[in-house]
């Protein structure tokens, strides 16, 4: 089968290579996949670079978060098991946490329903118990975490900012169905946020950014506003200021979705259930902007690494496709 491989860390476009490699076997609790749709997260570039908590061991393929086929024909998501990542053909995946596909979505949508979905139905309704009724600004509204988001936030009655960098991303979160977009190249954030909630502020502060974003966050959150602090895809992980947490009366939550597939899968499988039906009901639909063949993955990789993407980048090995 054809894989991407990595035998050295550094930018995707230069050290990730595309090989002949043999179908990785299943060890036990595992089962194979066939790859129908493989989507690029940050984390994966963070990973070709060496920079991610995760460190798998070289050479590995990276991709993490994938709609597959079993052998026996069913349509499922996963998260492949390292190092044997979703940028190839064929993946292998633990057998206990695999989910069914959704019928309403394809392979590519499928697949994005999963890691930012999640991410972000744990951390607005399960750390911040976000109400209808409240205001939830997302930082990187247009991207792929970012946007789910978004989504998520309108399907629970909330009215939504969204911070974005130019006028392209700005157009893709007015589409997402932001009620409120900032361009953050273009406006000052602090201001528009104040002046958009008549000085109020945010309820809800969804933060995959960190660096200076974390910083906007905790001048424009509201009294028992509650910060969720997701990522530092901007490279600063930033060190909050206590005092300020203490008496502005705001909340500082982290959230670490990997760990409930350990701690409590359960809730992991009722979250799947809950964004099942969201997409049956057409209240959310993953934002695939791109769907590439499988010889296009590293240089959609590096693009997503760059900064320069919208929604989810899909990798279809059929062709570039959605099948």
């Amino acid at each position: 089968m054809q894989a991407w491989q990595v035998h050295e860390n550094g930018e995707p476009s230069e050290v990730m290579r595309l090989s002949d490699v043999e179908r990785p076997t299943p060890d036990d609790g595992q089962i194979l996949l066939r790859v129908r749709a493989a989507n690029i997260n940050f984390p994966d570039a963070l990973m070709v670079r060496g920079h991610y908590q995760v460190r798998p061991p070289l050479p590995f393929t990276p991709g993490v978060e994938i709609c597959g086929e079993t052998e026996d024909g069913r349509r499922v998501i996963a998260t492949p098991a390292l190092p044997h990542g979703g940028f190839a053909e064929y993946a292998v995946a633990d057998a206990a946490a695999v989910l069914p596909a959704p019928d309403s979505l394809d392979d590519a949508e499928a697949a994005a329903l999963h890691i930012g979905y999640q991410t972000g139905w744990f951390g607005l309704h399960r750390r911040a118990r976000l109400e209808a009724g409240e205001t939830l600004l997302v930082h990187a509204a247009a991207g792929g975490v970012g946007s789910a988001a978004v989504q998520l936030g309108k399907a629970a009655g909330a009215t939504v900012i969204g911070v974005v960098g130019g006028s392209d991303k700005a157009a893709v979160a007015r589409e997402l169905g932001c009620d409120v977009v900032v361009d953050r190249r273009a406006e000052d954030v602090v201001g528009a946020v104040k002046e958009a909630t008549g000085g109020r502020g945010a309820d809800v502060i969804y933060d995959p950014v960190g660096g200076e974003a974390y910083t906007q966050s905790t001048k424009v959150v509201a009294f028992e506003g509650r910060i969720v602090v997701v990522g530092f895809a901007s490279g600063t992980i930033p060190s909050p200021a206590l005092n300020h947490a203490l008496v502005k009366n705001y909340s500082i939550l982290g959230l670490h979705w990997g760990l409930y597939n350990t701690r409590n899968p359960k809730l992991v499988q009722h979250c799947h259930e809950q964004l099942t039906d969201l997409a049956a009901r057409g209240a959310i639909l993953p934002l695939v902007s791109e769907r590439v063949p499988l010889d296009g993955a590293a240089a959609a990789v590096q693009r997503v690494a760059d900064g320069v993407t919208t929604g989810r980048v899909a990798v279809v090995p059929q062709n570039g496709a959605a099948v």
